[in-house]
Order: C-alpha cells, then sequence, then structure tokens
C-alpha cells in the first residue's frame, strides 16, 4: 500500500494506523501547498480533492477520507485492536469519535490555517476548539485513551489533531486529562517512527 501524506497534516492519523497495524506501505510526500509530488507529478491526478491523506491499495484502488481509512487500516488488522469488531456497539462508538474529531475539532482548525480568513471569524473558531476539547478533556478523565484502555485509531485521529494549537499559537495546556494523554500516546513505539518518517520530532 501506498500512503499519500504531507508532514504534521491529518494524514499523519492513517500513517500510525499503519505503523501500529505492524502492515507493509511506502510514503509518498505529496505537497499541500504546491500540489505536487516529490517527482512532479499532479497531486490531483491521484485526488481530485487535491487532500491528503489518500490510501493506495495492492490494487491499485485508491481510499480518500481519514476515518474510512484509519478503519480499513485496523480491519486488515484485526488482532492489533485498533478498532472493535464490525458490527459491534464499540465499533459504532469508535465511529462516534472520528466523526466527532472530523466535524468538531479537525474541520474547525482549517479556518485558523488560512491567512484570508478574517480575524474576527477565527476567534469565532478558536473558542469553539476550545469548548470541545473542554468536553474531551471531561471524557478522558480516568482512561487512558477515548475508548478506555485499548488504544485505537480514534486516538491517533485525536494525537493528530492535537498537535495543531502550537502552530497557531493556541494554548491547551490547561487541559490537564489531554496533557496526559498526548504524553501517552507520543511515548508509542509507532507514534515516534511515524512522527520520525514526517520530520517532525524535536
Amino acid at each position: 500500500m501506498k500512503l499519500y501524506y504531507s508532514p504534521g497534516a491529518c494524514s499523519l492519523s492513517p500513517h500510525i494506523a499503519l505503523r501500529e497495524a505492524g502492515l507493509p506501505f511506502e510514503l509518498a510526500l505529496a505537497s499541500t501547498k504546491t500540489k505536487k509530488l516529490a517527482d512532479g507529478t499532479d497531486f490531483n491526478t491521484i485526488n481530485p480533492k487535491s487532500q491528503v491523506p489518500v490510501l493506495e491499495l495492492d490494487n491499485g484502488e485508491r481510499l480518500t477520507e481519514g476515518p474510512a481509512i484509519v478503519q480499513y487500516i485496523a480491519d486488515q488488522a484485526p488482532q492489533s485492536g485498533l478498532a472493535p469488531a464490525y458490527g459491534s456497539l464499540g465499533r459504532y462508538r469508535l465511529m462516534e469519535w472520528l466523526n466527532f474529531i472530523t466535524s468538531e475539532l479537525h474541520k474547525s482548525f482549517s479556518p485558523l490555517f488560512n491567512p484570508a480568513f478574517p480575524e474576527d471569524g477565527k476567534a469565532v473558531f478558536r473558542q469553539r476548539i476550545m469548548d470541545r476539547l473542554a468536553w474531551v478533556d471531561s471524557q478522558l478523565e480516568g482512561k487512558s485513551h477515548l475508548m478506555g484502555d485499548q488504544f485505537t485509531v480514534a486516538d491517533g485521529y485525536l494525537f493528530t489533531v492535537l498537535n495543531w494549537p502550537a502552530f497557531i499559537g493556541m494554548d491547551i495546556s490547561g487541559f490537564k486529562h489531554i496533557a496526559a494523554f498526548r504524553e501517552r500516546v507520543a511515548a508509542r513505539p509507532a507514534v515516534q517512527a511515524a512522527l520520525e518518517a514526517e520530520g517532525l520530532k524535536k
């Protein structure tokens, strides 16, 4: 399989999942600014939506949209425990978290990375993010991960999104359960390997 990614973008989530699952894959760098691959190929020919991540399967088919990709990865390595069994209530809880992260957190960051977006509008999104993170912090109390003791693909996605406040000057250090969660996830060998491969280790 081949993962098209951009360092630190939401593609870090399936990158972590692939390493946690122990699946063979290769990385293909896709610039979110130039929309070009390293060899000059127009990334829009890979994904007309012009967004990472894209997971190219062994048969040449391509999957897009992070929450779908990470569930696919988890299902290729069920022994990894990255997702509860399909059809179980736990699986729908996982989907619940993935949908929350993608719609309430991930997309709320988009205006903050857009230099053309007005500052008063950015203030609204900053507050929205802080409100959502306060709720996430409360959900992590007494738990190692979002779904309890087991690391899942939802944790990798949340960890990815929680890296973004530092790039836009948002201070989320007051959320103690989130801070502890970030430290736990960052210490995982697969996460360390993904961060190193993307040039994100400090």
